[in-house]
C-alpha cells in the first residue's frame, strides 16, 4: 500500500471516507439515499451527465452536483458507479489507477479482458475494488449460505416485470448473473459444462433465458431468468445429500428440511424456518464497502468475485448464441 493511501485510512478513524455517486439515474440515487445518512461514510457529490438528475438528488441529500467524473479529482476516497455497463470501464479505470476505491456495479464490465484491467490497476494503487453483486447481501441468501453444503442439484428462478432500464444488455447479464454469482459462491467446484437457450421478446436483447450448468463435482444447476413477467419470482433451491433449502430472495425468508436417521427407525424429516433478520441488500452492500475502504479489507464481493460471475454468464451468452445458431 502506498504511503498516501495509508494516510488516508489512518484519516478515517476520525472522519470516515468520503464517496461520490457517479451515475444517479435509477439505481444510483438509491445509492445517494443510502450514503447521505450511512455511519462513516460522508456523501460528498453525486455525478450524472444529466445536470438537473444530479440537482435533484444532490437537494435530496446534502451533496455537491457535477456532470463530469474529473470533477472529483482530490476530492474522494471512494466511488460507487452506477452508470451504464459499457461505461464502467472507462469511468473506473482512471480512479482506481490514482488509489480512488471504486464499487461498480454488476456485471462488472463488458468483457473479461476489461474486467482484468479494473482488477490489476487496483492491486497496482492498493484501492478496493467492489462488485455490485447486491444478492449476496440479501439477508436470505446470507443465512442460506452457511446450510449449503455440497449441493447435488439448484434450482433457481428469477423473474421480474419489465422494466426500461438495462436494455443495453441480455437478461443473463442484468439478471441472471445474480445467481450464477451465488452459484459459483456456494458449488466451489469449475463448471464443466454450459447448455443454455434464450429468445427476444419485447426488446432486441435476450430477455427469457434457461441455463443448464453441470459442475466437476456433480452438481447440476438449472436457472431461469426473465424481465418480462406479470409476477415477481425470486427464488433458488438447493438439494444436498439428506437436506433441501429454500430461498426466497424478495421475501427473504429461508426453508430448511433435514432428514434424520437414527438406528432401527424409519428416515424422519425435520425443518421449517430459518430466522432471517430483515434488511436492505443496498445498504448492506454499501455499509460494506465503506467499511473495506476505511480498513483496507477486502470486501465480501471483490473484483475476482466479479469477474468470475461475468466469464460464467459471457460462457452462458456463448451457448445461446450457438444454440440459436444451430437452428438456423
Amino acid at each position: 500500500m502506498s504511503d498516501s493511501l495509508d494516510g488516508l485510512r489512518r484519516s478515517f478513524d476520525r472522519t470516515g471516507p468520503r464517496v461520490a455517486v457517479v451515475g444517479v439515474g435509477h439505481f444510483g440515487r438509491h445509492h445517494a439515499r443510502i450514503l447521505s445518512t450511512l455511519p462513516g461514510a460522508r456523501l460528498v457529490a453525486v455525478v450524472d451527465i444529466d445536470a438537473d438528475r444530479a440537482a435533484a438528488v444532490a437537494a435530496e441529500t446534502g451533496a455537491a452536483p457535477e456532470t463530469d467524473v474529473t470533477a472529483l479529482d482530490g476530492r474522494v476516497d471512494a466511488v460507487t458507479l452506477a452508470v451504464p455497463t459499457e461505461s464502467h470501464h472507462a469511468v473506473a479505470l482512471p480512479l482506481l489507477e490514482r488509489g480512488v476505491s471504486v464499487l461498480v456495479e454488476k456485471p462488472m464490465t463488458r468483457s473479461v479482458a476489461e474486467a482484468d484491467a479494473l482488477i490489476a490497476a487496483a492491486a497496482a494503487s492498493g484501492a478496493v475494488l467492489a462488485v455490485g453483486h447486491t444478492e449476496r447481501y440479501n439477508p436470505a441468501v446470507a443465512a442460506a449460505l452457511p446450510l449449503v453444503r455440497a449441493p447435488r442439484f439448484i434450482e433457481v428462478h428469477r423473474i421480474g416485470a419489465f422494466a426500461a432500464r438495462s436494455l443495453d444488455i441480455d437478461v443473463v447479464f442484468d439478471v441472471m448473473i445474480h445467481d450464477l454469482d451465488i452459484i459459483l459462491t456456494t458449488v466451489g467446484t469449475e463448471v464443466a459444462t454450459v447448455e443454455a437457450v434464450g429468445v427476444p421478446v419485447l426488446t432486441d436483447r435476450v430477455d427469457i433465458a434457461n441455463a443448464r450448468l453441470r459442475f466437476t463435482s456433480g452438481c447440476i444447476a438449472n436457472i431461469t431468468a426473465s424481465r418480462i413477467s406479470r409476477d415477481r419470482v425470486r427464488k433458488l433451491r438447493f438439494f444436498q445429500r439428506d437436506a433441501y433449502i429454500s430461498v426466497d430472495c424478495a421475501e427473504q425468508e429461508v426453508e430448511e428440511w433435514r432428514v434424520t436417521r437414527t438406528s432401527g427407525s424409519d428416515p424422519r424429516i425435520a425443518g421449517g424456518k430459518v430466522d432471517v433478520p430483515r434488511g436492505e441488500p443496498l445498504e448492506r452492500e454499501l455499509e460494506d464497502f465503506v467499511r473495506a475502504v476505511a480498513g483496507g479489507e477486502a470486501p465480501r464481493v471483490g473484483g475476482a468475485d466479479g469477474r468470475r460471475a461475468l466469464a460464467l454468464a459471457q460462457r452462458v451468452a456463448d451457448a445461446m448464441r450457438d444454440e440459436r445458431a444451430s437452428r438456423r
